[in-house]
C-alpha cells in the first residue's frame, strides 16, 4: 500500500509516497517545492501528483497553521486548504489535514536515537508528557500526551502568544518590535524572520556597527542564514550578538513550553533552523535560559532536552499519522 504524505511550510512544501510494511514507512519517493513559487497549494500538489506514476491510497499533510473543520489559512502564506477539495485533486478518498508540529510530534516518536542531539540529559519520566518546539520560516509549539496506552500530540499556536522579556535587553527589543508590528509574537523573535528582527534591533540601537561587506551580502542572500551562518565564525559581533540574544529567547520560550506541557517525559527542538545552529545551542546559552525559572529551576533541569537532527520529522510524521492514525 502505497500513502501520499506531506510537510507544507511557508518557505518550503515538501511531499513524498511512502510504502507501508508491516508497521513500517519506507520512502518511494520524494520532492521539494518553493511554497512561495505557488499561488495555492493546488497547483503544487497536481505538479507532484502528474510527476509520479504510483497509486496510493490516502494522504496527510501537515500544515503550518490551525487547521479547523478540515480547513486551513497558511499565516505565512496566501493559502487555503481544504481536505475535501484536496482528495478531489489526488483522487482518492479522503485526506487528512494535520498542524506541522502535530506532524512532527508524529514524526519525533518514530526517530532512531542518532537522530538527536541532547542538550541536557535530564531524568526522563516515562508514560509522562512530552512536548515540540520549532523554528523555522514560524515558530511551531505542540504537546505530546500520554493517554495509558500511547501517545498523541495535541497541536496549537503557542508561537503567537505574547513575547515576554525577562531581561533589560529584551525590554529593549519589544519596543523596538511594537513600533514595528505592534503586536509581538514570540514567532516575531524566533523564527528565520524573528533573527533578522533581532539582527535589526541590534543594528538600529547602534551596540554593533554593521560592516559593508555584510550589508552587501544581506542585501544578496538569505539574511537568516547569513546572519547565523557569520555568527558561527565569529566574524562580525553584530550577528554574534543577534545570535545569542535569539537562542536566549529560544530557550526561556522552550522553557515556558516544558512547564505548561508538563514534559517531563523530555523537550525535543526541531524545525529548520535548530540543526543548523547546533554549536550555538549546545553552548549552554539555550539551557541557561531554559531553566531560568525561579522556584522552577531543579524542575526544568530534570527534564530531558534534545535536537531534532531529522528536517524531514513532519514528513515522515504526516506519513506515520496517514498509515497508522486514521481514526
Amino acid at each position: 500500500m502505497i500513502i501520499l504524505a506531506g510537510d507544507i511550510g511557508g518557505t518550503k512544501t515538501n511531499l513524498a509516497l511512502f510504502a507501508i510494511h508491516g508497521d513500517k514507512l519506507a520512502r518511494v519517493v520524494r520532492k521539494s517545492f518553493a511554497s512561495q513559487d505557488y499561488p495555492s497549494f493546488e497547483p503544487l500538489l497536481r505538479e507532484f501528483v502528474v510527476g509520479t506514476t504510483a497509486t496510493f491510497t490516502n494522504a496527510c499533510f501537515g500544515i503550518a497553521g490551525p487547521v479547523i473543520d478540515g480547513k486551513s489559512k497558511t499565516p505565512n502564506l496566501p493559502w487555503v486548504l481544504d481536505a475535501h477539495e484536496l482528495a478531489g485533486v489526488v483522487g482518492v478518498d479522503s485526506v487528512k489535514l494535520i498542524n506541522d508540529l502535530e506532524a512532527t510530534a508524529y514524526g519525533v516518536l518514530t526517530l532512531d536515537p542518532d537522530e538527536f542531539v541532547t542538550l541536557n540529559d535530564g531524568a526522563a519520566q516515562q508514560e509522562s508528557g512530552m512536548a515540540i518546539i520549532a523554528a523555522g520560516t514560524g515558530l511551531g509549539e505542540a504537546i505530546i500526551y500520554w493517554d495509558g496506552g500511547r501517545y498523541h500530540p495535541l497541536a496549537s499556536e503557542g508561537g503567537h502568544t505574547d513575547f515576554a522579556p525577562r531581561t533589560s535587553l529584551e525590554m529593549e527589543l519589544l519596543r523596538y518590535l511594537i513600533t514595528r508590528f505592534g503586536h509581538v509574537s514570540y514567532e516575531r523573535v524566533v523564527s528565520g524572520p524573528g533573527l533578522v528582527n533581532i539582527y535589526k534591533f541590534v543594528r538600529d540601537s547602534n551596540y554593533y556597527p554593521e560592516p559593508v561587506w555584510l550589508k552587501e551580502r544581506l542585501a544578496e542572500e538569505d539574511p537568516a542564514a547569513v546572519i547565523s551562518e557569520v555568527a558561527l565564525a565569529e566574524k562580525a559581533e553584530i550577528c554574534v550578538k543577534a545570535l545569542d540574544l535569539f537562542v536566549c529567547v529560544y530557550g526561556a520560550e522552550a522553557g515556558n513550553l516544558a512547564l505548561k506541557a508538563k514534559a517531563t517525559r523530555g523537550v525535543h527542538v526541531a524545525g529548520g533552523i535548530a540543526p543548523k545552529i547546533i554549536k550555538k545551542l549546545a553552548d549552554g546559552t539555550f539551557m541557561s535560559a531554559f531553566g531560568d525559572k525561579g522556584r522552577f529551576a531543579d524542575f526544568l533541569s530534570a527534564i530531558p532536552v534534545q535536537v531534532v537532527l531529522n528536517e524531514d520529522a513532519a514528513l515522515l510524521g504526516a506519513a506515520y499519522c496517514a498509515a497508522f492514525r486514521s481514526e
